[in-house]
């Protein structure tokens, strides 16, 4: 009797143990929240822990970084122009007992603060530092929402701008512009290039007024640079000198001092 008394305090036992002792298992990459009939107790690293589930549980909680993609947002500029904006936010949980026991959900906390927050950098510029300045409104929206996330229990490591989306009539205005703008810097290489060219031109007049002499050097140096041509030259010969018969001669001829030789 008192063995079979024993083998069924023994089978109960097991019962009891089976269905009401647990055991979790905290991954490395995982924290584990703990509660005891419902109150908070402390937060548990990566390991195994054994609990009574009629008093104990707990609640384990991813705390890798994780991603989150805003879709286009509809927002005004200061000037009045309407274009839509998609985010992109890495952030991760650094105080499971905030996140989880503060927040009913923080995920879409974060979400809701990106939202605010772009929404309200975008409204104070206009179009042109929007399109200009994409890093910089990126950085703003990084120290807007970081204070705002650490109040949730998440760290904010990275927000970026996507994607900024404009109506059609709005997309081929900007495309004028851009085309106008082109335009206009070809116009100015070219006048800057055709002005360059002048200059050299008036800069090579003044060598050749002032020495004759390079405009054949530079027709010879010319012919040397071609093959299969041939040119004659001929160069005028010095003037003969004719001396005077006589101051008083009354030849007309005489008066004659110099006769270019043929």
């Amino acid at each position: 009797m008192e063995l079979i008394f024993l083998l069924a305090v023994g089978l109960v036992a097991l019962v009891i143990f089976s269905r009401y002792v647990k055991r979790a298992t905290v991954l490395e990459y995982e924290k584990g929240l703990k509660y005891r009939k419902g109150k908070f107790l402390s937060i548990l690293d990566a390991g195994q822990y054994w609990y009574l589930s009629a008093f104990v549980m707990i609640h384990k909680v991813d705390v890798r970084p994780r991603f989150v993609s805003i879709s286009g947002q509809e927002l005004l500029s200061a000037d009045g122009v309407t274009l839509k904006m998609s985010l992109a936010a890495n952030y991760q949980v650094i105080d499971p007992n905030v996140a989880i026991n503060k927040v009913q959900n923080f995920e879409e906390a974060l979400y809701l603060e990106l939202q605010l927050g772009i929404r309200e950098i975008v409204g104070a510029v206009d179009i042109d530092t929007v399109l200009n300045n994409r890093d910089e409104l990126a950085k703003r929206l990084m120290e807007k929402c970081q204070s705002k996330a650490k109040e949730i229990g998440l760290n904010l490591v990275s927000a970026s701008i996507k994607d900024i989306m404009f109506p059609g009539k709005l997309k081929e205005m900007f495309a004028q512009v851009v085309s106008a703008r082109k335009e206009g810097l070809a116009a100015l290489e070219k006048a800057r290039g055709e002005t360059a060219a002048l200059r050299n031109l008036a800069n090579a007049a003044k060598m050749v007024e002032s020495n004759p002499g390079l405009l054949q050097l530079r027709l010879l140096q010319t012919l040397g640079q071609s093959a299969g041509n041939s040119l004659i030259l001929g160069f005028p010969s010095a003037p003969t000198i004719v001396p005077l018969k006589s101051a008083a001669s009354s030849d007309p001829q005489a008066a004659q001092t110099s006769v270019p030789e043929e």
